[in-house]
């Protein structure tokens, strides 16, 4: 019991710092002169992550399909914005959408606004108890089937399932 209890602590610990160094990684451009101030702070994030005790259980394999998706997602987001930006007649219709949660509240629910903002146009604009409220450029395109791929994909790291949304979706 003893062995299998440290086989996931330490799996959780080696996450944490592939987590916290790739976040850092993204922040700083992959700066290598970055690191020096880099590994102190993923260390540090690690040890307050473990000393706060979050109870998490990922799946491993989740997260390594997941991040294609995310990148691929960052990616088409940017291009998105750019080719709006400089379009002649910006084509724009911004609104505020409301995406009814199937994923259980706490880190499986900010992980997911947050990642949310990566879809092309859209911004993650607040959680309220069961709402996620996202800002999309144009509401003419229809991005709920993308909320519903991030949340799924967020439900899959956390190996959790996801709760009948009142909605139906």
């Amino acid at each position: 019991m003893r062995t299998k209890y440290l086989k996931t602590g330490m799996m959780s610990i080696l996450v944490c710092v592939i987590v916290f160094s790739l976040i850092w990684w993204i922040l700083t451009d992959g700066n290598i002169h970055s690191w020096w101030i880099g590994v102190p702070a993923v260390v540090l994030a690690v040890w307050v992550s473990i000393r706060l005790g979050l109870p998490v259980q990922m799946n491993g394999y989740a997260i390594l399909k997941f991040i294609p998706f995310f990148f691929m997602r960052s990616l088409l987001g940017g291009i998105d914005v750019a080719r709006r930006a400089y379009h002649p007649m910006l084509p724009i219709a911004p609104a505020f959408i409301e995406y009814p949660l199937r994923i259980p509240p706490g880190l499986p629910r900010v992980l997911m606004a947050n990642i949310a903002s990566l879809l092309p146009g859209t911004l993650s604009a607040g959680i309220n108890q069961d709402i996620l409220t996202v800002h999309v450029l144009d509401c003419r395109n229809d991005i709920y089937p993308e909320l519903a791929e991030v949340e799924q994909h967020v439900a899959r790291i956390f190996v959790m399932g996801l709760q009948a949304s009142e909605g139906g979706q």
